[in-house]
């Protein structure tokens, strides 16, 4: 049963997403690169549902969940309140005579670990599997995407830090693993998603960044993918600026957004954000 998280409150989502979208645009300048170009998925992992509501209202619509059955749940919390914002215009429209304008979708990105036995219910959801890191993986999302006729995009998740504790393939894999999705019908492999070992400076991630941005490159030029292998997904809360300095140009972003979580003493959870 969901229950909403206690979070440090001291800022406003408004005032947290200023400042996160301004520390992006440094990063890009300082790359040489454009801000529009890099796409912020914001973690609600550990948001309420009143903050999800306050970053809707703010015009954004990438969000992104760690666990398959939260993204289910929070994208039908979502829909629910989008139904219910969605029958205001209407009303107003009615009264005045013009037309109502639906809100446009969310789009759902699933950032974490996807156990195989979840697939079924989670394609359909979400914009983007950020987390593809095996054959196996693969072959039962392509059973999922054919049954439902429907083209499923994903990142190959690359373990370049080397970490027993990180999910990922193999550096050395990730080339051929992308190459055996590409041959499927139903898939489009996008490009990479890699998680740096967490420290509190931001510098330490940047050797995992640029292997990954290398290896990145390496697979697009071979013509993986065609012209759709074109997404880096790198960094989060701490340290998404180091990774669009490295080619980043989807950053993943949670505390940064909504404040720590309050955690209570009995709770024993490990967060991926």
């Amino acid at each position: 049963m969901y229950t909403e998280p206690r979070m440090d409150t001291e800022l406003t989502v408004a005032e947290r997403y200023g400042a996160v979208r301004e520390r992006v645009a440094a990063a890009a300048r300082r790359a040489g690169r454009r801000a529009e170009d890099i796409l912020l998925v914001a973690v609600t992992k550990y948001a309420t549902m009143d903050q999800v509501r306050d970053l809707l209202r703010l015009g954004h619509l990438d969000l992104g969940e760690s666990k398959a059955q939260q993204v289910i749940q929070r994208a039908a919390m979502v829909e629910e309140l989008l139904g219910r914002s969605r029958m205001l215009p209407t009303v107003a429209a009615r009264a005045s005579g013009g037309p109502a304008e639906a809100p446009t979708p969310v789009r759902w990105h699933m950032i974490g670990h996807l156990q195989r036995n979840k697939v079924k219910k989670l394609i359909g959801v979400v914009r983007l599997v950020h987390s593809v890191d095996s054959l196996r993986l693969v072959e039962e999302i392509q059973a999922v995407a054919f049954k439902r006729d429907e083209p499923v995009d994903v990142l190959v998740q690359v373990n370049c830090s080397g970490e027993r504790s990180k999910f990922g393939c193999a550096v050395a894999a990730a080339q051929h693993l992308c190459e055996q999705i590409d041959t499927m019908i139903h898939l489009r492999v996008r490009g990479l998603m890699t998680m740096a070992p967490y420290a509190d400076d931001p510098e330490a991630s940047r050797p995992t960044f640029q292997r990954c941005a290398e290896l990145f490159d390496e697979v697009r030029t071979t013509g993986v993918g065609g012209g759709h292998f074109n997404i880096l997904s790198m960094g989060m809360s701490n340290d998404y600026e180091t990774a669009i300095e490295c080619g980043a140009n989807v950053v993943r972003v949670g505390s940064a957004l909504f404040g720590e979580r309050v955690v209570a003493e009995d709770t024993d959870e490990e967060d991926e954000d």
